[in-house]
C-alpha cells in the first residue's frame, strides 16, 4: 500500500518539475482518480492550472452540477457543453474499440481548444495502473491511454497517479482532504455511459442507460459494491398494459473487487432485485426487462464494453 503523505509530497515536486513555468489543463471528470490528479496539480501550480470538464451527454445524472459545486474553490473551472458533438461522433460506430478511440479523439479535441483559449501547453490526466494494464495488454483501450489519437497537441502529458491502484487512490484523496463523496465514489468509465450501450449509441439509449443506473446506484449503496450499474444490452418483448412492446433490455451489474483487476458479482437477496427491476420498467416505459449478471472478471470484464 502507497504511503500516502510520502506519494503527495513527491507528485506535487513531480507536476511543479513536468510543467515547470508553464499553463495546463487538467482533463476533470468528478472520478476519484481525475479529482485527486486536479487537487495534486493545483496544489502544484495553483491558478496555472485549468480544470475542464467535457459535458460528453454520457454522463452520471446530475454530474455537471456536482462538479460545480465540489469544484468550485478552483476559479478557474471550466465547463464545456459538448454533448452534440460526441453523439455526432458515436453515430454508426457499434464496435467497443472504436467508440472508445472516437470518444478518446473527441475528449483531446476539445482540451486542446481549451488550451488554446488559455495558452496551456501541458495536459494532466488521471490514469491509474489499472487502466494502462488493460490497454497495454490489448484487454480494451482506456481513452486516456490506448484511446488517444496519434496526433496529441500538447508539448507534455502529465499523469501522476499512473503507478497507483484504485484504492491506493483512495488513500491518496483522503490524505489530500477530498470530500467522501469523492474518495469513496465507485468508479465510473472514462467513455462514459457509451460503454454501457451494446451497439450504436443514441440519445434514447443514453437516456435509459443514465436513469437506469441511477437507480441501481441508489438500490444497492447499502451492499457498498465497488462498482453497480446498469446497461443497455438490446432489445425484447415485453408487455406493458394491454400492449405488446419491443422494449430495451437492461443488465444490472454488481461487483466486490480490490483493484478492479479481477472482480466477483455480488450475490442479491430477491427482494432488492425486485425493487430496482420495478423501478427501472416502472419508470422507462420504453424498457421491457431487466436481468442480473451473475458473470465474475475473469470471463468478463467489469463493464460491457
Amino acid at each position: 500500500m502507497v504511503d500516502a503523505s510520502t506519494f503527495v509530497t513527491e507528485a506535487v515536486e513531480e507536476i511543479r518539475e513536468q510543467v515547470g513555468d508553464d499553463r495546463a489543463l487538467i482533463a476533470l471528470s468528478g472520478g476519484v482518480d481525475s479529482s485527486v490528479a486536479a487537487a495534486l496539480a493545483y496544489e502544484a501550480i495553483g491558478d496555472r492550472l485549468t480544470p475542464v470538464y467535457v459535458d460528453t451527454g454520457l454522463m452520471r445524472k446530475g454530474e455537471t452540477d456536482q462538479i460545480r459545486e465540489t469544484f468550485d474553490y478552483m476559479e478557474s473551472l471550466r465547463v464545456v457543453e459538448a454533448q452534440g458533438r460526441f453523439l455526432d461522433a458515436l453515430s454508426g460506430v457499434t464496435d467497443p474499440e472504436e467508440k472508445r478511440k472516437v470518444i478518446g479523439e473527441q475528449f483531446i479535441r476539445e482540451f486542446e481548444t481549451v488550451a488554446t483559449e488559455v495558452e496551456a501547453s501541458c495536459l494532466v490526466q488521471g490514469t491509474i495502473y489499472p487502466d494502462r494494464i488493460e490497454s497495454e495488454g490489448n484487454i480494451k483501450s482506456h481513452h486516456n491511454v490506448g484511446g488517444l489519437p496519434d496526433v496529441v497537441d500538447f508539448d507534455g502529458l502529465v499523469e501522476p497517479v499512473r503507478d497507483l491502484y484504485k484504492d491506493e487512490v483512495r488513500e491518496v484523496a483522503r490524505e489530500l482532504g477530498l470530500a467522501d463523496l469523492v474518495a469513496e465514489r465507485m468508479p465510473f468509465p472514462g467513455p462514459g455511459l457509451a460503454v454501457r450501450i451494446v451497439g450504436e449509441v443514441t440519445e434514447e439509449k443514453v437516456e435509459v442507460a443514465r436513469e437506469s443506473c441511477h437507480v441501481v446506484e441508489e438500490e444497492l449503496e447499502e451492499y457498498d459494491p465497488w462498482q453497480a450499474f446498469a446497461a443497455v444490452v438490446g432489445k425484447a418483448t415485453g408487455v406493458k398494459g394491454d400492449n405488446r412492446v419491443h422494449g430495451w433490455v437492461v443488465s444490472v451489474r454488481s461487483v466486490e473487487s480490490r483493484d478492479g483487476m479481477t472482480a466477483r458479482a455480488q450475490e442479491l437477496d430477491w427482494e432488492t432485485l425486485q425493487r430496482i427491476q420495478s423501478r427501472i420498467t416502472g419508470q422507462l416505459p420504453n424498457v421491457a426487462r431487466v436481468v442480473y449478471d451473475v458473470t465474475h472478471k475473469p470471463p468478463a470484464t467489469i463493464e460491457y464494453e
